[in-house]
């Protein structure tokens, strides 16, 4: 009956299967691994999950709907709690239709104590899990039982892990359990939108894997609305058109059914609910707010009130970016630009979320020179223009973090690990001499620790056997497992009972008892904190500040970049072929008139000055984050030849410096200001790398288990946690120079926060071009919003920071 199992399922839905879906069918059957690329909402769950159940079928095939004790069969991993039970449900809705006697089960954070010891005594057939709860699963005793029947793993929106540490734990765990399980396990991946998907299939398949990439023809239909304001201001400024617009985005809400409004950040979550609350106080009941920081039973509800059509509206940031299938929802708002076409795309897929469907998605531009970015992005998305997802590697500190967790479980033989860590991509260039620096490190400290106990978590038996066989070291790793670090957080409680959500610790130290804040909707009071818990009750007040998470910037990404500075092209040579530009067309002919519009063959600079004193502005359009690193540069190469103070401000545009007096930009242009030589000493010497990399070494310290974030409910305050972490560092300086996680932060610094190769990319562009120094009577309007950047963050007026703003554009239209 082979096959026939897949076709009455299809029949019975009345469905015929895509050629992507009969491909997975095929090769899944035939034994082979792969990455299966297709667009959101197209089937892409039942292209794998239905392969799975026939080749079930096919073994038993007179038996298959008798209940018997598989053991796990298949693990099915996902980077978001929220998709679990998404995809959980559409599971077992297909073993409950066709009587096949399959269980599906969840495990993650949110999953019950009771649960997992259920799962414990008799574990089911298919188990959706996260990447921290499976590497909790190989940190237990006899764990070689409990995976070896696993027939195949799968990894669910492959593309949103493949760039990041969880990827490289997702590396490992499949490594391991290769070595484990009876039979030869399937790895398939699924990713809807990713450029570089040969790498992709190779870091999660294997670097000496055949090639097996599984592309659907579909195309996702995906209609993108700017919603534009009906007078642009000349002099645009970040932040302040937005809200603005809101008469413009309530109608668009009333006409749909249901809604999803994207943020870019939990703060504006916040803020976008409070004032669309105000302005229709009756949506009270049907709409809600998700985000990260909200208690999970609130997530929880908000996700089963989407499903079950009772809810009008949800404002929300990343948490509900991914596969989640919410076929009420019909319409996606975007505020503010996303920073790249894939996060985009994924969020305009939330809509129209089923084969053939359109998916409609509108763009709010928080100031009037976003809209290009929107014109940017409909032209990405039609020529299929995705960023690629670069994976890390050399990550020693998830190396270790794996090792213990290795110790932990059945324990481990030296040069097998090694094997199994070599075999992974992130560590395919693991040299024996590092390896066994990471062994010494886990066992005795290595050089700089070795006199602390606490450091020597792992103990080597008579055979060679690598275990952790002290029960406190065994229960701070479990707690510890997981590469996401973020700032302490706590608990935010009603003082009569009951949990709203978590607010990072330092933005609860600077509040004073009486103090109001919103949050989760609501505007509360702060009491006190009493055992690492904020008390709170709700306030009276009409005002009240907002949370600021960190990691809420997101960078500007290359791909999407290079579509602006496209944008720009067209517009310098006026060709303006989207409704967007057209719809900035004031801004842009002021621009000529005062300077010129940024292209893509020069590199535009421009120097004015203002009652404020000397301004030179620079255009790469590279993103806040490159902009920053080149900033600093500049101003160091200007400063040592010509003895200067200079204050720097920058965006995802452009940047400035600014001086009290003239600065002599011609005079550094002629002496190759943007010169290759002495790159990287310019740059180090301009900014405070060796800070950068007491930063960044905090989030490896963690990952590493040098340093323990606390207990459930308890976690050791921030200032404890950098004091720690600061110590170690200084001692790895000192006494272990040659210490691969300081030699991990330094290279994090350049890569991740530096984005050293695209910084080098931009110095390329840059001295292949032309430079255009123009001489501005006044700000330009490409020069405006960045000058407000600084000023909101520099701002110690007196005076209303916004009535300070458009007081400067009245002086400027003047």
């Amino acid at each position: 009956m082979k096959n026939e199992w897949v076709k009455d399922w299809y029949s019975l839905k009345n469905r015929t299967p895509y050629d992507f879906q009969k491909a997975c069918l095929k090769n899944y059957l035939a034994g082979e691994s792969g990455l299966l690329n297709a667009p959101t909402g197209s089937g892409k769950t039942m292209a794998l999950w239905i392969p799975v159940l026939q080749e079930y079928v096919n073994q038993y095939p007179d038996s298959w709907k008798k209940p018997r004790k598989n053991g796990l069969q298949v693990i099915w991993v996902t980077p978001l709690r929220a998709l679990a039970q998404d995809i959980a449900q559409a599971m077992k809705e297909v073993c409950s239709e066709t009587g096949l006697a399959w269980r599906v089960a969840v495990r993650n954070g949110d999953t019950s104590a009771a649960q997992r010891q259920q799962q414990k005594r008799s574990m089911p057939e298919c188990l959706i899990t996260t990447p921290e709860s499976l590497h909790l699963l190989m940190a237990q005793k006899g764990n070689g039982l409990l995976f070896q029947n696993l027939k195949a793993i799968i990894v669910d929106e492959w593309h949103e892990l493949l760039a990041n540490k969880r990827g490289v734990q997702i590396q490992l765990a499949i490594s391991y359990l290769r070595t484990i399980a009876k039979t030869s396990i399937k790895v398939w991946g699924i990713s809807a939108t990713i450029g570089n998907l040969s790498q992709a299939h190779q870091v999660l398949i294997g670097p000496q894997a055949p090639v097996l990439i599984v592309r659907s023809k579909l195309k996702k239909k995906i209609k993108v609305s700017s919603v534009l304001p009906d007078e642009v201001e000349k002099y645009p400024w970040a932040g302040h058109l937005g809200v603005k617009l809101l008469p413009k985005i309530i109608p668009i809400i009333e006409k749909s059914q249901t809604v999803l409004l994207f943020t870019n950040t939990r703060a504006q979550t916040e803020i976008w609910y409070q004032k669309i609350l105000e302005a229709k106080p009756d949506w009270a009941g049907v709409m809600a707010m998700h985000h990260g920081s909200l208690d999970p039973q609130v997530r929880e509800w908000v996700e089963n009130a989407l499903h079950e059509k009772k809810l009008k509206l949800v404002v929300c940031t990343s948490s509900l970016d991914l596969g989640v299938d919410f076929r009420p929802v019909d319409t996606v708002i975007q505020i503010g630009g996303p920073k790249g076409v894939t996060r985009f795309v994924q969020r305009a897929g939330r809509s129209g979320h089923e084969p053939g469907a359109t998916s409609k998605i509108f763009f709010v531009p928080t100031h009037s020179l976003e809209l290009i970015e929107a014109s940017a992005l409909r032209k990405a998305i039609d020529k299929g223009e995705f960023e690629d997802q670069i994976p890390m590697e050399d990550c020693y500190d998830v190396g270790v973090q794996f090792l213990v967790t290795l110790a932990l479980g059945d324990g481990f033989k030296s040069e097998k690990a090694y094997l199994l860590m070599k075999s992974c991509f992130s560590f395919r260039n693991l040299t024996r001499e590092k390896f066994d620096w990471m062994l010494a490190f886990i066992t005795v400290g290595g050089k700089a620790l070795g006199s602390y106990e606490e450091f020597s978590k792992v103990k080597i038996s008579e055979e060679g056997l690598y275990q952790v066989v002290d029960r406190k070291i065994a229960m701070r790793h479990r707690l510890s497992i997981g590469t996401i670090v973020s700032d302490p957080m706590i608990q935010v409680k009603f003082i009569t009972g009951g949990y709203i959500g978590s607010v990072e610790e330092s933005f609860i130290t600077k509040l004073k008892p009486g103090d109001a804040f919103w949050f989760a909707g609501r505007n509360l009071e702060f009491i006190k904190v009493k055992e690492m818990k904020a008390l709170v009750r709700k306030s009276k007040k009409k005002t009240g500040t907002i949370p600021r998470w960190m990691g809420g910037r997101m960078p500007l990404s290359s791909r999407l970049a290079y579509m602006i500075r496209q944008e720009l092209q067209n517009a310098s040579d006026d060709h303006l072929d989207s409704i967007e530009l057209k719809t900035i067309l004031p801004i842009l002919q002021l621009q000529k008139n005062l300077s010129e519009v940024p292209n893509q063959q020069s590199l535009l600079i421009e120097k004015c000055k203002s009652k404020e004193g000397y301004h030179v502005f620079f255009y790469p359009f590279e993103g806040r984050f490159v902009h920053e690193i080149l900033a600093a540069l500049v101003a160091y190469r200007i400063s040592i030849s010509h003895p200067i103070s200079l204050s720097i401000a920058m965006n995802d545009y452009g940047f400035e410096l600014l001086s009290d007096s003239p600065i002599p930009i011609e005079d550094c242009l002629e002496g190759d200001l943007f010169r290759r030589q002495n790159l990287m000493d310019d740059i180090f010497a301009s900014i405070n790398e060796s800070e950068m990399g007491k930063r960044r070494f905090r989030e490896i310290a963690a990952i590493a288990g040098l340093v323990f974030q606390g207990y459930p409910g308890k976690s050791v305050p921030t200032r404890h946690l950098h004091a720690s972490s600061g110590i170690i560092y200084g001692v790895f300086e000192s006494y272990d120079p040659d210490n691969l996680l300081l030699q991990q932060a330094q290279q994090e610094v350049m890569q991740i926060q530096m984005e050293k190769n695209r910084l080098f990319q931009v110095i390329e562009r840059i001295n292949k071009h032309e430079i255009n120094l123009i001489n501005t009577k006044k700000l330009s309007p490409f020069a405006f919003p960045i000058m407000v950047d600084r000023l909101s963050r520099n701002n110690i007026s007196s005076e209303n920071l916004t009535d300070r703003i458009l007081r400067l554009q009245f002086e400027l239209l003047d």
